[in-house]
């Protein structure tokens, strides 16, 4: 008898309950919160009272739509970080209370380590192509941008990391200077594909060995604004396309100049990439560019599992369980990467 896994994401904005039998996805419910739109950015506080909101009628639905009652599951994933406190404590709690009134083992997540397991979750229609270990994983989102090397899905170990902001944030935060909705990321990628991404030249970091820097990316691209705006006040309206076009392409370019370093160094030619800015058109097509000019075997996941997701977390606690890596009833959430290793 397969494995039945409920999983549990809460770690920033969408409260979200997934269902695996094994590894096959049998149901994925997300509840996205609108909320931080006319803020610009993810309020924590509202943030966690709408995961309490949702965080029932949310499992709930899941169980239902994936036709599996409590008594069936065979154990609770749950992240228990990194990401917003507060919003992690929901996910958390109710993974607690779950797991004492049905008697259920609870395993915890490592939101990153389930970004990067996604590349293993099957369809009930189809099995998806899974990378080989050892593979490269670029884990690219708002809070966090790495290369990961996967020798299994309990060895990892990153290679190369942001030294500052985030590829996600440093183009939220452009995007807010245009006066862009949020989130910037998937409006800029839409406007790129009417611009001229040789349009404008923005500063490149020279950071040595594999990790990221895009606060200069980020200063560069402020000084231009400033300095055109200076003589045209309708510079940004007149140029979005092509401003959004120039800086994606530009981050896009930093991104994989250094996965190419890193699977020439290491030998490893099966690449993935993972997190919510792999939805990025851009991105995408880069990346299955460099694996046909270079014979990388490309692994990019389908969008439904590129943002936050209880999917990537069930299927990461269906490897932990397997191995016996039980939770106890006294495990907390933690904010930050560090506090988990």
């Amino acid at each position: 008898m397969e494995i039945t896994i409920l999983g549990i994401e809460s770690s920033c904005d969408d409260t979200s309950a997934a269902v695996l039998r094994g590894t096959t996805l049998l149901s994925s419910v997300i509840a996205s919160q609108e909320v931080h739109r006319k803020y610009g950015g993810v309020i924590p506080e509202l943030a966690s009272r709408a995961h309490q909101q949702n965080i029932v009628p949310v499992v709930d639905t899941a169980l239902k739509e994936a036709g599996v009652t409590v008594d069936k599951i065979d154990a609770i994933a749950f992240t228990r970080g990194p990401g917003l406190l507060g919003s992690l404590l929901v996910g958390t709690s109710f993974a607690k209370g779950l797991s004492i009134a049905g008697n259920i083992p609870m395993v915890e997540v490592n939101h990153l380590h389930g970004h990067i397991l996604s590349h293993f979750v099957d369809l009930p229609d189809r099995q998806l192509p899974h990378p080989d270990y050892p593979f490269l994983c670029l884990l690219v989102s708002g809070g966090h941008t790495q290369i990961v090397r996967v020798d299994s899905p309990f060895e990892m170990k990153i290679v190369g990391t942001t030294i500052d902001d985030a590829a996600g944030e440093a183009l939220d935060k452009c995007a807010k200077v245009m006066g862009l909705p949020y989130p910037g990321g998937p409006v800029i990628d839409r406007l790129a594909k009417e611009g001229d991404p040789d349009a404008f030249h923005f500063a490149k970091p020279h950071v040595s060995g594999f990790d990221y820097s895009f606060s200069g990316l980020k200063t560069s691209f402020l000084y231009t604004l400033r300095d055109m705006m200076a003589e045209n006040p309708d510079f940004i309206e007149l140029n979005k396309c092509s401003l959004c076009a120039s800086l994606l392409h530009t981050v896009v370019d930093i991104l994989v100049d250094k996965l190419i370093r890193a699977s020439k160094e290491s030998g490893i030619t099966d690449i993935a990439i993972g997190g919510g800015v792999s939805a990025n058109s851009v991105l995408r097509n880069r990346i299955a560019d460099e694996g046909r000019r270079r014979g990388w075997r490309t692994f990019i996941p389908e969008l439904k599992f590129t943002t936050d997701n209880a999917a990537m977390i069930a299927v990461a606690g269906y490897y932990k369980y397997k191995h016996g890596e039980l939770s106890s009833l006294d495990v907390a959430p933690v904010a930050r990467y560090e506090e988990m290793l």
